[in-house]
């Protein structure tokens, strides 16, 4: 019934994490899929060690994101990043929102923390859950569940996205079909402790106000890289 798929890129260094709740869990008949995008570390054995479906395919996050929904015939799909841990409650969050009938025609995200205690980190976070609630645009580290009915009716993830595809894919599900689940997932901060927790956020507003308003990826892409 549940699929959670999981996109990685040279992701040994928090892939264990993310999978391990998972797996503790037991939750019956889950379908784990790992998508590589090419890495050249021990994603792809760690994945494998625990029993993950590996499947490989082109970089690109939206691209991987897409063949991991099309290798599975799961009715309800999770996407999750490579440096996220679904919080211990999770297995509950997810059955009470996929067995009420009406949820088929809605999406679900979680709640954003972060590994570390920083009042940046906080703050970040703090910011991340207003956007998602009031905005409606839950980033991908959020997770995303979705009754495949209506994954596939607006039209999926777009395999040409090598960023924002889960904005793009928010939009089109519309904040009214958004819920927020009770619980509360941890992402790495790592990028935000290398990036800065004011410059790397501001850069990231930047990126997503560019690409509302529609400016060319490229440009976008060098801008958050």
């Amino acid at each position: 019934m549940l699929s959670i798929i999981i996109p990685t890129l040279n992701a040994e260094a928090t892939l264990a994490a993310t999978l391990d709740p998972i797996l503790a869990a037991a939750v019956p008949g889950l379908d784990l899929g790992v998508v590589d995008g090419g890495s050249n570390d021990a994603t792809r054995s760690i994945a494998a060690e625990r029993g993950a479906k590996v499947l490989t395919c082109q970089a690109g996050r939206g691209r991987q994101l897409v063949c991991g929904a099309n290798a599975t015939t799961a009715e309800w799909l999770l996407f999750l990043h490579a440096d996220t841990r679904l919080p211990q409650s999770w297995p509950e969050d997810v059955s009470r929102f996929i067995t009420a009938d009406a949820n088929q025609q809605r999406a679900a995200y979680f709640r954003l923390s972060f590994d570390d205690e920083s009042a940046g980190a906080k703050r970040v976070a703090a910011l991340a859950n207003w956007r998602a609630k009031v905005l409606g645009l839950p980033y991908g580290d959020q997770g995303l569940l979705i009754h495949r009915t209506l994954y596939d009716e607006v039209g999926g993830f777009d395999a040409r996205l090598t960023l924002m595809e889960d904005v793009e894919l928010a939009r089109r599900i519309g904040p009214m079909r958004l819920k927020r689940l009770p619980g509360c997932v941890v992402t790495s901060a790592a990028k935000y402790r290398t990036g800065g927790w004011w410059l790397r956020p501001f850069k990231n507003l930047l990126c997503l106000g560019l690409y509302l308003a529609g400016a060319p990826l490229a440009w976008i892409e060098r801008l958050y890289k």
